[in-house]
C-alpha cells in the first residue's frame, strides 16, 4: 500500500500546472469577499427623522420645530417620534411663534406618516426601501443572521456534497448558486423575500469557499498547500472584501449594487475547462482510470514524462482509507472533552469579533467607505503575520497572545476621549487586524490538536461553532446603536476571555500528527 503523495511526488510541489491552478482556485474566492459583507452597505440605516406631510398649512418655524429634541452623544432630532400633528396645527394659530411655547408639554406620537431619509450618502438602502426602523429595527440584524444562517447550513452540507457528488462539481454550482440568488436578490418586492434569497447566498457563500479549499488542499503538493491556505485563498478573499467599498463609493442604489457585485461570478465560467477534479476524490471513488489521466495531464504540462502504471485496480491507498468515528468520541474521554469545549468557546467568540467588526465599520466615526476599505486592508498583512507567527512561535503563545491583545485593544477604547475619534477607529482597526490574524491561526492549531480518527469532525465541530458566532455578531453590532462603545466593550472581554481559555491548551508545535485518541496531550490545568 502507497501513499498518494507517494505515487504523485514525480510531478514536483511546484510545476507551471500547479501554479496555475493555485492561482484559478484563488481568485475563484475573490467575489466571497464582497458578496459576503455586501449587508455593510445594502443594510446601512442612514440618517432618518419622521415624515410631516407638506400639506399642514403650516410656517416654517413651526414645521421645523414638529420634531422632538433628544439627548444622545450629542443634541439630535428623535428619530422614531413627532409631535401630534393636531395639536401643533391648533397652537400655531395661536402662538405665530413657537419660541413663546414650552415644546416639552405637548404629547408626542409615533411616526404614522413614514420617514425622512438622508440622501447625503444613499440612495437607497433595503432599510430605507422597507423601514427597518424604530419597531422594525430588529429586521436590519436579522437580515445579516438569516445570511449567516445559511452558512451554518452550508457548512454542514458542503462537505457531504463534495464527497458524493465530487469537489470540481460542488465548487461550481455553488457559485452558481451565490451569484444566481444575488442577481435574483435585487428584484426582492419585499423584506421577507429579500431574507430568503439571503439564505440561500450564504449557504453558496461558504460552499463555494469550501469546495475550493478543498480542492486545492488535494491537488497541490504537501509543501504548497499551507501557503495556500493561509496566504492563498485568505488574501484573495481580503482582496475581494477591499473591493466592496470602491464599487459601493459609486454605486449608492443597494439593488444596482447587489447586481453589480453579482457579474464577476459569470467570469469565472471558463474555470470548468481548467480546473481539475480531484484525483484523490476519483480514487476513493474507484474511478482509477479518471484519475490517472488527470494525473498524466499534470504531468504532461509539467513537462515530465509519468510512469506508465501509476495504480493497480487493486491498489488501496493508505490515505484513502475511511476512518470510523462518531461525534460522542470528541467527548469519550475527560481531556478530549475539555479541548472540544474550549475549542467551541473560542471559534464562537472569534467568529464574533471577526464579523463584529466587519459589520460595524459604517458604524465608526469618519468615512464609513475608508473605514471598511481600511478594515479589509488590515487583512492582507494579518494573514501574513499568521504565517510568520505559526514559523517562529508556538501555537499557544501565538493564539493566546493575539487574542490578549486584540481583545485588551478593543476592551480599552472605552478610555478614549470622545473627542479623539481617530484614535478610536486607530484601535479597532489594530483589533480586527490581531483578530484576523487569530482566526489563522485557530484552523492550523485546532487541526494538529486532535487525533487523525476525529480530526475531520474536530474541526467540523469547530467551524459549527464558528458559524453559530456569526449568526449571532449582528446583534453586538445592534448594541451600537444605544452606545457606539458598548460592542467593542463585550467583543474585548470575550476575546480576553478565550486568550486565558488558550492557556489550558497543550503544545503542538514540533509534534508529530496525532492517530488515537490514547495518544493526545493532557489539558493544562
Amino acid at each position: 500500500m502507497r501513499d498518494y503523495d507517494e505515487v504523485t511526488a514525480f510531478l514536483g510541489e511546484w510545476g507551471p500546472y500547479q501554479r496555475l491552478i493555485f492561482f484559478l482556485l484563488s481568485v475563484s474566492i475573490f467575489p466571497n469577499g464582497f458578496c459576503g459583507l455586501s449587508i455593510v452597505f445594502v443594510g446601512d440605516v442612514p440618517e432618518h427623522r419622521c415624515s410631516v406631510p407638506g400639506n399642514l398649512n403650516l410656517s416654517e418655524a413651526w414645521m421645523n420645530r414638529t420634531i422632538p429634541l433628544v439627548q444622545g452623544a450629542e443634541l439630535q432630532h428623535s428619530k422614531c417620534s413627532r409631535y401630534r400633528l393636531d395639536v401643533i396645527m391648533n397652537l400655531s394659530e395661536t402662538f405665530p411663534d413657537p419660541g413663546f411655547f414650552n415644546m416639552s408639554q405637548i404629547e408626542q406620537e409615533p411616526c404614522l406618516d413614514g420617514w425622512e431619509y438622508s440622501k447625503e450618502q444613499y440612495i437607497s438602502t433595503i432599510v430605507t426601501e422597507w423601514d427597518l426602523v424604530c419597531n422594525n429595527d430588529w429586521k436590519g440584524p436579522f437580515s445579516m443572521s438569516v445570511f449567516f444562517l445559511g452558512v451554518l447550513v452550508g457548512t454542514f452540507i458542503a462537505g457531504q456534497l463534495s464527497d458524493r457528488f465530487g469537489r470540481k462539481a460542488v465548487w461550481f454550482g455553488t457559485m452558481a448558486v451565490q451569484t444566481g440568488f444575488t442577481m435574483i436578490q435585487v428584484f426582492s418586492p419585499n423584506w421577507e423575500i429579500f431574507c430568503l434569497l439571503n439564505f440561500f447566498v450564504g449557504i453558496g457563500q461558504i460552499s463555494n469557499y469550501v469546495a475550493a479549499f478543498v480542492i486545492g488542499s488535494e491537488v497541490l503538493g504537501k509543501s504548497v498547500r499551507v501557503i495556500y491556505a493561509t496566504l492563498g485563498v485568505c488574501i484573495s478573499y481580503a482582496i475581494g472584501y477591499m473591493f466592496l467599498p470602491l464599487i459601493a463609493y459609486f454605486i449608492r442604489s443597494w439593488r444596482m449594487l447587489l447586481f453589480t457585485l453579482s457579474l464577476p461570478g459569470l467570469l469565472y465560467i471558463p474555470l470548468w475547462w481548467f480546473v481539475p477534479e480531484s484525483p484523490r476524490w476519483l480514487l476513493f471513488k474507484g474511478r482509477i482510470q479518471e484519475a490517472e489521466a488527470i494525473i498524466q495531464h499534470i504531468a504532461k504540462k509539467n513537462g515530465i514524462t509519468p510512469p506508465a502504471v501509476l495504480f493497480s485496480d487493486l491498489e488501496k491507498l493508505t490515505d484513502l482509507k475511511l476512518q470510523n468515528s462518531i461525534i460522542i468520541h470528541l467527548v469519550k474521554t475527560s481531556n478530549i472533552r475539555a479541548i472540544t469545549i474550549i475549542n467551541f468557546l473560542v471559534w464562537m467568540i472569534l467568529s464574533i469579533e471577526y464579523y463584529g467588526l466587519s459589520l460595524n465599520t459604517p458604524n465608526l466615526n469618519g468615512d464609513a467607505y475608508l473605514n471598511c476599505f481600511f478594515s479589509a486592508a488590515i487583512e492582507v498583512p494579518a494573514y501574513t503575520a499568521a504565517w510568520l507567527l505559526l514559523q517562529r512561535f508556538t501555537r499557544r503563545f501565538s493564539l493566546s497572545g493575539a487574542l490578549f491583545l486584540g481583545g485588551g485593544v478593543l476592551f480599552f477604547t472605552q478610555l478614549v476621549p470622545s473627542n479623539l475619534s481617530v484614535l478610536t477607529t486607530t484601535l479597532v482597526m489594530v483589533g480586527k487586524f490581531v483578530i484576523t490574524s487569530a482566526f489563522s491561526i485557530v484552523y492550523v492549531y485546532t487541526a494538529e490538536l486532535y487525533p487523525t480518527v476525529v480530526r475531520n469532525m474536530g474541526v467540523g465541530v469547530s467551524t459549527m461553532a464558528s458559524r453559530t458566532g456569526s449568526v449571532i455578531s449582528p446583534y453586538f453590532v445592534y448594541l451600537g446603536a444605544y452606545n457606539e462603545l458598548l460592542p467593542f466593550i463585550l467583543m474585548g472581554g470575550l476575546t480576553i476571555l478565550s486568550a486565558i481559555l488558550v492557556l489550558f491548551l497543550p503544545e503542538t508545535i514540533n509534534s508529530p500528527l496525532l492517530e488515537t485518541i490514547d495518544q493526545m496531550q493532557n489539558i493544562k490545568w
